[in-house]
């Protein structure tokens, strides 16, 4: 049985290009798991396996694998940090006790990093920050650290370690409270010596700052430390760990992945300052059938098994691998678990260990472990599992919303059926993206976080189902409607040598309130029209209001009283009649001032105070209309009204505008009139449509 004390779970999150996967591929080298340095730029790493990921040299997709570190067992999760991933990053972090965020020392803080914090603030995680490519040119640990400070107030950034030079000269660091310099050869080996003279002034600083931050966090310290008393290396070793455990102090490290350098020193930091399973204490739960029953889980092996799936992959021959972080229990292969979300109880064979692209057979697990099993009936990432003896639930977060939409088909005829059973495969593993059919345009509809996050699932489509896939821009769900009156008389006569046919029918049409749908009036008296024959008028109007007049969308919100008409003994019937009411409907329709309805969103965005105002006139420039504005702390949420027509490109539009920092989401609101340019030109675009059928 493994001890839990020794075991380490931590997801590496950061911006897209900062090094996780470099660091992570450092971590299997130095710990003599892997034989070789996989390399990012070279297509060898083996933790971005994926021919998508080798081709874009970047992190689609979270992948998994341990290292054995001086009795400790780390295991870690290597997180995309690309904007159309996060979803992934922030799934995955509710299966991992802590973070290392990584900074670029050149570019900074960026976007995806401040998302990435803002998930493990959510989650409570404790975190260590390493200011990656200190070799580099124009690296400023310093900058980095002022960046890091600048955005992130919780936990408290503070530097534990400071670089011994930078770019080509970085060769290593100076440990603050142990007062120790360790610099690093080309094999990643630490040699330990004294604090060079030209690095002493500013770690004589920095250990003073990082002492104080130290003792604010423990009340027996901060006295001592008020009162200048002489505080014992070990009670302030005590006292960071503690602090760093609950959350309240985020060291900072300075490293380069790529030369290997302080490698080992950050397995060091991780083994002794993030904390294990069981000093993170019982997991929250509640009640399968009550939220508000709260139910504890204690990390520990002896306690019932209970379980959070964080991630699901399909492979078209090996199927669904499921993968999921054990809080409380054992699990050993052969066994068998229910699904307390769904209520479902699952079995599974091999148990399986996480390593890159790899999975290993393993003869149990326990808590921290993070493992797979493969071809559960209907298990899904979010789910809980737990032994169906003491079943309990954790929460999971709902996905992120879609902000991009297309119309897809299938490249080549016959495909369409496998096409849409490959997507339907892909969303069971990436929950961000969404298929759905228009029911008016007849499209099916790709909905996802990106252009990107669009291009690379369909191309994984295309390596795994054999499925080509053509994107098109989705046609927008117009509607038709009125806004005067008419009386007119719509007559279907038509004699063939036998029995003829004959209908003829008398309307009014008017419009109705925006919203209010479609209302028949019978107003026949005298039995002009006959009972029998009154529904098929109605039918004629109906699938004509289907098909639209003037644009070939549905028309709504008007008003038809049937008032007069005439039949004949012998040629009348309801198909007349049928033809009858819609040939009445049409005409009516184009003497009552037609116009187009076009779908109206709700947008909201939140983006910081600076980028405001920008937004705000581009929003005015889409015809939106701004309902109003809310603040939250640095960021502002503004609400608008705005055409669909208007978002179709939103996204790429928000992202270059506020340099990555805004999000939105929308729904739909209401109809509204179309301006007379757009009105023409959905018009006019259907006209040769028309003309051609």
């Amino acid at each position: 049985m493994k001890d839990v004390q020794k075991q380490r779970t931590v997801s590496l999150i950061s911006h897209g290009g900062a090094g996780k996967t470099s660091l992570a591929e450092a971590f299997l080298f130095l710990a003599k798991v892997n034989t070789r340095l996989g390399s990012v730029a070279d297509g060898t790493s083996c933790l971005d396996f994926e021919p998508e990921e080798i081709k874009r040299k970047s992190s689609l997709s979270t992948s998994f694998h341990s290292v054995p570190w001086k009795g400790f067992q780390v295991t870690f999760a290597d997180t995309p940090g690309g904007e159309n991933f996060l979803n992934d990053t922030r799934t995955v972090l509710a299966g991992t006790d802590s973070a290392a965020v990584l900074v670029d020392a050149v570019d900074l803080v960026k976007v995806s990093t401040e998302k990435g914090w803002a998930f493990a603030d959510a989650k409570g995680l404790p975190r260590i920050v390493i200011i990656n490519k200190m070799d580099k040119e124009r690296a400023d640990f310093y900058k980095a650290f002022e960046s890091v400070a600048e955005n992130f107030a919780s936990p408290r950034p503070i530097p534990a370690a400071l670089p011994i030079g930078s770019e080509d000269s970085f060769t290593g660091l100076v440990d603050l409270l142990a007062g120790k310099a360790y610099t690093f050869d080309a094999s990643g080996s630490a040699a330990e010596g004294p604090v060079p003279d030209s690095v002493a002034a500013q770690a004589a600083e920095w250990r003073d700052k990082l002492v104080e931050a130290v003792c604010e966090t423990d009340d027996a310290l901060i006295e001592k430390y008020l009162e200048g008393t002489e505080i014992a290396a070990s009670d302030l070793d005590a006292a960071l760990k503690a602090a760093v455990a609950a959350a309240k102090i985020a060291p900072v490290f300075p490293a380069s992945a790529l030369k290997l350098s302080c490698v080992t020193y950050l397995l060091d930091a991780i083994t002794s300052l993030l904390p294990s399973p069981a000093a993170r204490g019982p997991v929250a739960g509640h009640a399968p059938d009550d939220p508000a029953a709260p139910v504890l889980r204690d990390p520990d092996p002896k306690a019932p098994f209970s379980g959070l799936v964080i991630k699901t992959v399909v492979d078209p021959f090996a199927g669904q691998l499921t993968i999921f972080r054990i809080f409380s229990g054992q699990l050993a292969p052969d066994g068998g678990f229910l699904n307390v979300t769904r209520g479902q109880k699952e079995r599974f064979g091999q148990l399986l260990t996480l390593e890159g692209k790899a999975q290993k057979p393993v003869e149990e697990a326990g808590p921290g472990d993070i493992v797979a099993v493969s071809k559960l009936k209907g298990t899904q990432t979010g789910d809980s599992l737990a032994d169906e003896a003491a079943p309990v639930a954790f929460p999971a977060e709902a996905p992120m919303e879609p902000v991009v939409s297309f119309a897809v088909e299938a490249k080549n005829k016959g495909d369409e059926e496998k096409l849409f059973a490959s997507i339907n495969k892909i969303t069971l593993e990436d929950v961000t993206l969404r298929l759905t059919r228009n029911s008016q345009t007849k499209e099916m509809i790709l909905s996802g976080m990106g252009q990107v996050h669009v291009d690379a699932t369909l191309e994984k489509i295309k390596r795994k189902y054999n499925v080509e896939v053509i994107l098109k821009a989705p046609k927008v769900a117009y509607k038709e409607t009125i806004k005067g009156k008419a009386k007119v008389q719509g007559k279907y006569k038509k004699q063939t040598g036998g029995k003829g046919q004959y209908g003829d029918c008398v309307i009014e049409l008017e419009p109705m309130p925006r919203g209010e749908g479609f209302v028949f009036e019978d107003k026949i008296v005298g039995g002009v029209i006959p009972k029998q024959f009154i529904p098929a008028v109605e039918k004629g109007i109906v699938e004509a209001m289907v098909g639209g007049v003037v644009s070939g969308n549905p028309v709504v919100d008007c008003k038809v009283a049937l008032v007069f008409g005439s039949y004949h003994d012998v040629d009348s019937s309801e198909m007349a009649f049928k033809i009858a009411g819609s040939m009445a409907f049409k005409k009516a329709f184009l003497e009552c001032r037609p116009t187009i309805l076009e779908p109206v969103m709700l947008l909201t965005v939140t983006v910081p105070d600076e980028f405001m105002g920008d937004v705000m006139g581009d929003i005015s420039s889409r015809r939106g209309k701004l309902l109003g504005t809310e603040s939250h702390g640095k960021k502002q949420v503004i609400n608008a009204h705005v055409p669909q027509m208007e978002l179709l490109t939103y996204s790429p539009t928000l992202t270059s505008m506020t340099g990555g920092r805004g999000s939105f989401s929308m729904e739909f609101a209401h109809y509204d009139e179309a301006p007379g340019p757009v009105r023409d030109k959905v018009i006019a675009e259907y006209k040769p449509q028309e003309e051609k059928e």
